[in-house]
């Protein structure tokens, strides 16, 4: 038995989509336990790329049951006109299985979600304008639409109706915009119904039983720590628990079921949207990892902000994830830069910072303190296991596990699945 949790150990845009593939092949099922449509994956199989919003990466798995949990909200457009790309490519999307207490995105989350970051102005919090936010606000205020609702048309009017109550007295009121009528998300929803619930499950019976029967689980967060709602850089976060306990939460499975925590880890750092980035660079080694990198948001197309590898970050999101085992990815865009700094600690007027600052002003103020080393020039994309590597690139990858608070377990040397050298395998564990 194993049930792995796979989680984002910066701002996002890790790798976690290409880890969970790797991995996803070895397991019975893969689970999406929080967000929404609001971040992607890409995974490179056979040559293609695949940019995954809303499954989990595991729907690409032969073997594996994708599974979105309770803690996901919803998009059904979305989520239909990604099975059917999909499976126009040839995929199947046919074992996907639903949570029916996983709760729906509706028009109006979406309308709310873009009027309300335009009226912010320059206090934007840098949404997706997706719908995720309002749709978990209403989830905390007790007046969400959940999948199982769509299968009582009663049930499903009264939440609309008084849901819409409030929301076109803001519309209306507020934003100056138009009502939105009661039959027009009734029938956007009761047009879904038919087609997801025969996907519709109760997730966390069948997880636990599949852990009690030994089979292998493995969650794949979305988002990342610092995006955390608690744990996170707020107000600039999403609105989920994207740590690994929130994947318990998300998913049914306790934690005394976990059996190891899998961070996920550039080698540099990036970050999209609004919100304090310390090793942030503005030169050209900004542009050059971006442009090497590939930095381009899967769900938005917004170029990533980029920076140096931040070890403070990274140890406390081993500290608040209780990881076991690191996954550094895109080792290769280091390769034939000269020097590469790394941040080990801030200087916060004039303190040093070894750990995270404890307030926001802190964090918004502080100023890496960089240690060096060396980069090397030889192609490291074809490297197979860890003793190929170029003796500096060895050098840098222990340098990193040193300073970050959990064994480095794999290595990304490229996008394609094959181009990962694994250290220590975690589902031995």
């Amino acid at each position: 038995m194993a049930a792995i949790i796979i989680v984002g150990a910066q701002w996002g845009d890790e790798g976690k989509g290409k880890a969970t593939d790797i991995l996803g092949g070895k397991v019975d099922y893969v689970v999406k336990p929080n967000g929404g449509n609001n971040a992607g994956h890409t995974v490179v199989v056979g040559g293609e790329k695949y940019e995954l919003k809303l499954l989990p990466a595991g729907v690409l798995s032969e073997n594996a049951t994708p599974v979105l949990g309770n803690g996901v909200v919803i998009n059904l457009e979305a989520l239909f006109e990604e099975i059917d790309g999909l499976e126009a490519r040839g995929a199947n999307a046919s074992r996907l299985r639903i949570s029916s207490n996983a709760h729906l995105v509706t028009p109006y989350h979406q309308t709310l979600d873009r009027v309300q970051e335009r009226f912010l102005g320059k206090r934007a919090i840098g949404t997706t304008g997706r719908g995720i936010g309002p749709t978990y606000a209403d989830k905390v205020a007790r007046v969400g639409i959940r999948v199982q609702d769509l299968f009582d048309e009663s049930i499903l009017r009264q939440k609309i109706e008084s849901a819409l109550d409030v929301k076109n007295q803001m519309l209306v009121k507020m934003y100056n915009r138009k009502a939105i009528e009661v039959e027009e998300i009734m029938d956007y929803f009761l047009g879904y119904a038919d087609r997801v619930k025969p996907m519709v499950i109760d997730v966390e019976q069948e997880l636990n039983a599949a852990l009690d029967r030994g089979e292998h689980v493995l969650m794949e967060g979305g988002q990342a720590t610092m995006l955390d709602v608690d744990h996170g850089t707020y107000p600039f976060v999403t609105s989920s628990n994207p740590t690994a306990g929130g994947a318990c939460v998300g998913s049914g499975v306790g934690p005394t079921k976990i059996t190891a925590s899998l961070g996920i880890v550039k080698a540099y750092t990036t970050r999209v949207g609004a919100g304090p980035f310390p090793t942030e660079l503005f030169d050209k080694w900004g542009d050059y990892l971006q442009e090497t990198g590939g930095e381009v948001g899967v769900n938005t197309g917004r170029k990533r902000r980029c920076g140096w590898y931040d070890s403070v970050i990274a140890r406390y999101a081993a500290r608040v994830n209780g990881f076991t085992d690191y996954f550094l990815t895109k080792l290769d865009v280091l390769t034939g830069i000269g020097e590469i700094p790394i941040c080990v600690a801030y200087d916060v007027d004039g303190e040093r910072f070894d750990e995270m600052p404890l307030t926001q002003s802190q964090f918004h103020h502080a100023e890496p303190i960089f240690e060096t080393m060396p980069a090397w020039d030889e192609d490291i994309t074809g490297c197979t296991t860890f003793e190929e590597l170029p003796q500096r690139a060895k050098d840098y990858v222990l340098r990193l596990e040193e300073l970050s608070g959990a064994p480095i377990s794999y290595i990304g040397v490229g996008p394609g699945r094959d181009q990962t050298i694994t250290r220590h395998n975690v589902m031995k564990r």
